[in-house]
């Protein structure tokens, strides 16, 4: 009986997508810790900011967003601790 079990799908297979830098591909040269919905895209629930092996994001961005991020939580845009954000 347990011979006779059968996939769908194979099982070990790792499809890994090629992580890419959201601001050299589109061209972005300035994070604005003004743009609040756009920050939001790279903060998780909780209101922590992704890492880059997450995002994918460039060390030389990186260091902005997180920049962008901590002079929009001082200013009161972002909040510090979020409970469920999204």
């Amino acid at each position: 009986m347990a011979q006779d079990v059968r996939y769908l799908s194979p099982v070990n297979i790792d499809i890994k997508k090629e992580k890419y830098c959201r601001f050299k591909k589109s061209g972005i040269k300035f994070v604005d810790y003004k743009d609040a919905s756009f920050l939001l895209k790279l903060l998780n629930e909780q209101g922590k900011i992704l890492p880059r092996r997450i995002t994918g994001t460039s060390s030389k961005f990186q260091s902005r967003v997180n920049k962008a991020v901590k002079r929009a939580r001082h200013i009161a845009i972002l909040p510090y601790v979020g409970d469920q954000l999204r």
